[in-house]
C-alpha cells in the first residue's frame, strides 16, 4: 500500500483536500488526520470492516475500545441509550475540546469499536482539520492515535509515517498539534462520574462544572483479555523503543540521581538518552549522552507538547536505554504528563531526599 500525503492549511484546511480524505474514510479507508491532542488514525466508526483494518494496522488488540470523533454533542446523541446527566453541562463547557465522555452505547456502534462493551467513548475535537473532515465524512469517525500500538502518539505527520507508512491510505498534515497529550476521559455511566485517563482537560477544570467528579484511584488495565474501560490504560504505554527508567523524588535529588545512571550506563559502553527540560540540560555537561528537550519545566503545556516527540528523537538516536526525572507538581496538565511519564517507564525508581 502506498500512503498519501496531503498537506493542508491547519487554521483553514482546503477543502479540496479534505473532501478527498472524506471520500477514503466514507470508502472505508484508513485516514490519519490532526487533532488538538495528537494525530487520530481515523475511521468510518460504523463499518466494520474498516475498524478491524485499523486494529490490524496498528498491531492492536481487541480488547482496547475506540473514541468516536462527531461534530456535535447532538450526533452524538444518535451513538448513545440516552444522554447521561452532566453530559450536557460537560460538552457545553468543553466540546469541542479535547475531553472524552464515556456514555451506554446504541445499537448503532459495532462491538469493534467498544471492545464488546456496553458504552461508547466519544468527542468532539476542536482542531479546524478534525472537524472539517468529520463535517465532510458525514460519518462518525473512530480514531486511536496514529501509531503502531503502544508506541509514543504522534504529534506530528512525519510521526504517523515513521509507524504506519504503507499500512494506511492516507495522512491529512496539518503541522504539529497544539496539545501533544490525549484527552481526558470520564466515565458517566457511573455516580459519580469518573476519571478514567488523565488528559488536556485538569481534573480541577471538571469539578469547576461537576464538582462530584472523581479521579480513579489507580487506573490500570484490565486482566487477560478482558475489555479495558477506556484506552490508554496499559502500565506500559506511549514508550520509546529502549528500556526506560523514570526517577522520582525532589527535582535537585532525581536531576543528580539521573546524572549518576547515565554515567554508570556510558561507562558499561550503553549508548544513553535523557529527557531535560531546559534547566536540566547543564545537568548533563561533559557526559556522552543524548538530550532530548522537553521545554521549560515550570510550564506543563510546554512539556505535555514536546513529551512524545522527544521520545521518538532518542528512537532515532538509537539509544540503549532512556533516563527521566518525574515531575513533583500534581494539578492540572502534570497529572496527564506525569501518567504518560510513568506508563512509558518500564521501570520507576524512587529518590530518598
Amino acid at each position: 500500500m502506498t500512503t498519501e500525503i496531503l498537506k493542508v492549511n491547519p487554521q483553514s484546511p482546503e477543502p479540496e483536500a479534505i473532501a478527498r480524505a472524506a471520500r477514503c474514510l466514507r470508502d472505508g479507508g484508513l485516514v490519519a488526520f490532526p487533532t488538538e491532542t495528537v494525530y487520530g488514525l481515523g475511521v468510518h466508526a460504523l463499518d466494520r470492516s474498516a475498524v478491524l483494518r485499523l486494529f490490524e494496522a496498528k498491531g492492536r488488540p481487541a480488547n482496547d475500545p475506540l473514541i468516536v470523533h462527531v461534530a456535535a454533542l447532538t450526533d452524538a446523541a444518535a451513538l448513545v441509550l440516552g444522554l447521561p446527566t452532566h453530559a450536557d453541562r460537560l460538552a457545553r463547557a468543553f466540546w469541542p475540546g479535547p475531553l472524552t465522555l464515556v456514555m451506554r452505547r446504541g445499537p448503532a456502534v459495532p462491538d469493534e469499536v467498544t471492545a464488546g462493551l456496553e458504552t461508547v467513548a466519544i468527542r468532539v475535537p476542536a482542531h479546524p482539520v478534525a472537524h472539517a473532515l468529520i463535517l465532510a465524512s458525514t460519518v462518525p469517525i473512530a480514531a486511536p492515535s496514529a501509531n503502531l500500538f503502544s508506541r509514543p502518539s504522534p504529534t506530528r505527520a512525519e510521526h504517523v509515517l515513521q509507524d504506519l507508512d504503507g499500512r494506511i491510505d492516507m495522512v491529512v498534515d496539518g503541522g504539529a498539534t497544539d496539545v501533544g497529550v490525549e484527552s481526558t476521559v470520564v466515565d458517566l455511566t457511573t455516580d459519580p462520574p469518573v476519571v478514567l485517563r488523565a488528559g488536556a482537560v485538569s481534573l480541577e477544570s471538571l469539578r469547576a462544572v461537576v464538582p462530584e467528579v472523581a479521579l480513579a484511584v489507580r487506573p490500570t488495565e484490565a486482566d487477560g483479555n478482558m475489555p479495558m474501560p477506556s484506552p490508554g490504560l496499559l502500565s506500559r504505554h506511549y514508550s520509546p523503543r529502549a528500556p526506560m527508567v523514570l526517577y522520582r523524588g525532589r527535582q535537585a535529588s532525581t536531576r543528580e540521581a539521573v546524572r549518576a545512571a547515565a554515567s554508570a550506563a556510558i561507562a558499561t559502553g550503553q549508548r544513553v538518552g535523557v529527557l531535560a527540560t531546559d534547566d536540566d540540560v547543564k545537568t548533563f555537561e561533559g557526559l556522552d549522552v543524548t538530550v532530548a528537550g522537553i521545554g521549560d519545566g515550570s510550564r506543563a503545556e510546554h512539556v505535555a507538547s514536546r513529551l512524545y516527540a522527544a521520545l521518538r528523537e532518542l528512537d532515532i538516536a538509537a539509544v540503549g536505554l532512556v533516563l527521566a526525572r518525574d515531575f513533583e507538581q500534581e494539578d492540572g496538565l502534570w497529572r496527564a504528563v506525569k501518567d504518560r511519564l510513568q506508563r512509558a517507564a518500564g521501570s520507576v525508581v524512587m529518590v530518598p531526599d
